[in-house]
């Protein structure tokens, strides 16, 4: 069941928050990831549909089918590029720290208690 609280943002504007001061910073978030993985496997945290999403702009990324575009239409090749890993960096970004701050609260509760 997801916390309200644990809200999700733009991945556009999670790209903004991440060198603010009162964030986790990015070597934190980085270092969360097998945390968040292991969780979303485990059934623990709720985050699967957001990693499947991720994968799947990575796969992108890094495919050769994407090449078509570039040798065909070189610039429009990159912009879509540029414009996938942006969104990939910016999830990545806010779902880590949505990560972190359910692993914050997670430590607040007793089995059987809840704690506000």
């Amino acid at each position: 069941m997801a916390d309200r609280a644990l809200r999700r943002r733009l991945a556009w504007t999670a790209l903004a928050r991440v060198f603010r001061p009162d964030t986790p910073g990015v070597g934190r978030r980085i270092a969360a990831i097998p945390r968040m993985v292991k969780a979303t496997m485990k059934g623990e945290y709720d985050g699967g549909k957001r990693l499947a999403m991720l994968a799947v702009a990575g796969a992108y990324i890094i495919s050769p089918i994407d090449a078509v575009p570039e040798a065909f239409l070189f610039v429009l090749g990159l912009v879509d590029d540029l414009a996938v890993a942006g969104y990939f960096a910016g999830a990545l970004m806010d779902e880590l720290e949505r990560f972190l701050e359910w692993e914050k609260r997670r430590e607040t509760v007793i089995p059987g208690h809840v704690i506000r």
